[in-house]
């Protein structure tokens, strides 16, 4: 399973991204497909999760901002970052729980870096 992200950059506060994670060698719609991001000398966050079945959940800090949403038939996943802040700031990666229950992650990206400033 190889997942690889893209669409990072940096971007004013206030700004939109796109990032695009592309799954190959597992039918991500049988999974959950999460978005994570690490900043330096920081935990790594959740930020964003779709499950097999369709639902999703976000971070506090990031809800009405952020949209996650998967394409079955590109068999990836995109995670829609609006309203960005100085302190979205992180390596963002993309992981996949081939469970589909969002609980166990076992195949994750390479990362792409975003970087907001004020």
């Amino acid at each position: 399973v190889q997942l690889v992200e893209s669409g990072g950059g940096s971007v004013q506060s206030g700004g939109s991204l796109s990032l695009s994670c592309v799954v190959s060698g597992y039918p991500s719609r049988r999974a959950c497909m999460g978005w994570f991001r690490q900043a330096p000398g920081e935990e790594r966050e959740a930020v964003a999760s779709i499950d097999w079945d369709g639902r999703t959940t976000y971070a506090d800090s990031v809800k009405g901002r952020f949209t996650i949403a998967r394409d079955n038939a590109k068999n990836t996943v995109n995670l829609q970052m609006n309203s960005l802040k100085p302190e979205d700031s992180a390596m963002y990666y993309c992981a996949l729980d081939r469970g589909g229950y969002c609980r166990n992650y076992a195949d994750w990206g390479q990362g792409t870096q975003v970087t907001v400033s004020s």
